[in-house]
């Protein structure tokens, strides 16, 4: 498979998760039921790995949909999240795993409160979704831009909560 036609099987694959968090945040309402209950089962070809999860490594792509400072604080703290976990993150750009994590993230509020959305999908080698870890985090209310109101507070919790399921899941 080419690069082209890798980027953009991600490109297409990313768009889906992408266009349901910025419509939820839009209207302010959580993921429908349906579409969480639908879009959370691997596809039907996906083979799943037999790795034991003491072997499994897992390496974070850049998160989708977020200010660079919002994703390099969430991405600090998953990393210390993970640490604690004992998973075994691999660091380098491009460096083999057995998983790649594909973080997408919206954010919707007003003044009163504001809403962290994110989807975390686990993929394989081939980019075929494996599992996928969907939350919501609220924080204080912001004007105007509503990532200005997505403290570090929900970061963590949605990193703890995140690395909690993604460890839970390896270790099934």
């Amino acid at each position: 498979m080419n690069v082209l036609s890798t980027f953009r099987k991600t490109v297409l694959r990313g768009a889906v998760p992408a266009l349901a968090l910025l419509l939820a945040a839009c209207a302010g309402q959580p993921l429908p039921p349906a579409y969480v209950a639908e879009n959370d089962r691997p596809a039907a070809s996906s083979p799943a790995l037999s790795v034991p999860a003491d072997q499994a490594t897992v390496a974070f792509e850049p998160f989708t949909g977020a200010p660079g400072n919002i994703a390099d604080a969430l991405s600090r703290q998953i990393g210390n999240e993970a640490r604690n976990q004992n998973l075994n993150v691999v660091r380098r750009v491009g460096a083999p795993a057995t998983y790649r994590i594909n973080g997408y993230l919206s954010a919707s509020g007003n003044q009163s409160a504001t809403t962290l959305f994110y989807v975390f999908d686990v993929v394989d080698s081939s980019g075929n979704r494996l599992h996928r870890i969907l939350g919501q985090e609220s924080a204080s209310g912001a004007s105007g831009d509503p990532w200005s109101g997505i403290d570090d507070d929900a970061l963590n919790r949605a990193a703890r909560r995140s690395v909690s399921e993604l460890a839970a899941w390896i270790r099934r």
